[in-house]
């Protein structure tokens, strides 16, 4: 037939003109999907659906274990940002895979201690530009210096109990209720440090936890202090008064004042509320002593960092040999 030599398959005849087949060769080159897959393996299946479920369940438990905090693992690293931080950190030999240093940076005793340090340790250094830092910083004020720690490492409450009971001083702890601004933690870690507490209790949720900024407020005193993540803060303060402590909760609307504070050289565990509500009812419920710090003037509260150091100054104060 004319035109065989110039194609495989027939020439079918249509409104478009003559077309040339594929001569038999696509039949050939079919070949099948294989097995239909199972339900769970096909997208949009119910029973797909379920599994993902129920997978996401499974990985919610392995973060949040039960009575305990979340998995550290399960969270990326972060940047410590600031020269007190960095060289603080660095000291306290916490953990750090990387130092980043701004090129041309003017630099200072902490800045020379930390590049010192982080070489002894074998941490990487890397110089890179201030703008560069800029953007892996988040725009955060670092000073020319930022150190990539992993997540922070929460101490056990019974550790921390353990601590407290074994110091030269009656137990003090600091418990958080609620604070939600890593400023506001950052500032009353950095107080109780300061003012010879021995640990902090923070909830698991709801809460502020140790991030890079709250870490850079604490001026790197989260190093020199154990800080405790519990799941459930009433239970915590339950068991801190089995271990013998007084539960004193700050409350703006308490009938005790501050000045008349009897138990300041008893094992204290003083509870600071959230920014905005205060102290949860159940949380007030479970303070042996709720107490209000006297002012005078307009102000009706103070920020809950601030009410941390005038209350841990005053049990410091009280504290000493010298104080009647």
């Amino acid at each position: 037939m004319a035109g065989n030599s110039q194609r495989q398959g027939a020439i079918r005849k249509s409104k478009k003109g003559a077309q040339v087949g594929s001569g038999g060769q696509v039949k050939r080159a079919l070949t099948g999907k294989g097995p239909t897959p199972p339900a769970v393996a096909r997208k949009g299946h119910p029973a797909a659906r379920r599994a993902s479920s129920a997978g996401r369940r499974e990985q919610e438990k392995g973060r949040t274990a039960p009575g305990g905090p979340r998995s550290r693992s399960a969270e990326a690293a972060e940047l410590l940002v600031g020269r007190n931080p960095v060289a603080e950190a660095l000291r306290a030999k916490i953990p750090a895979t990387a130092l980043y240093v701004a090129i041309g940076i003017e630099s200072d005793e902490r800045v020379t201690e930390a590049i010192r340090l982080a070489s002894n340790r074998g941490i990487t250094l890397l110089e890179i530009g201030r703008g560069e830092l800029d953007r892996k910083t988040g725009g955060l004020l670092h000073q020319g210096i930022a150190l990539q720690v992993p997540p922070f490492a929460y101490r056990e409450l019974p550790d921390v109990l353990a601590a407290a009971a074994e110091s030269r001083t009656a137990p003090l702890l600091v418990a958080l209720d609620g604070v939600t601004d890593p400023r506001n933690l950052g500032a009353v870690i950095r107080s109780a440090a300061a003012f010879g507490a021995h640990g902090v209790i923070l909830p698991a949720r709801r809460a502020a936890g140790v991030t890079a900024t709250a870490w850079r407020t604490s001026a790197g005193t989260a190093a020199r202090i154990p800080v405790a993540q519990v799941t459930n803060l009433v239970r915590a303060l339950k068991d801190c008064q089995q271990a013998g402590m007084f539960v004193v909760g700050l409350d703006a609307d308490a009938a005790t004042s501050l000045d008349d504070l009897q138990m300041a050289a008893d094992p204290i565990v003083v509870v600071l509320g959230s920014e905005g509500r205060g102290l949860s009812r159940l949380v007030g419920a479970t303070c042996d002593l709720t107490l209000s710090i006297p002012m005078a003037g307009a102000a009706e509260s103070l920020n809950a960092s601030v009410a941390a150091a005038v209350t841990l100054a005053e049990i410091a104060r009280r504290r000493r040999p010298s104080a009647s």
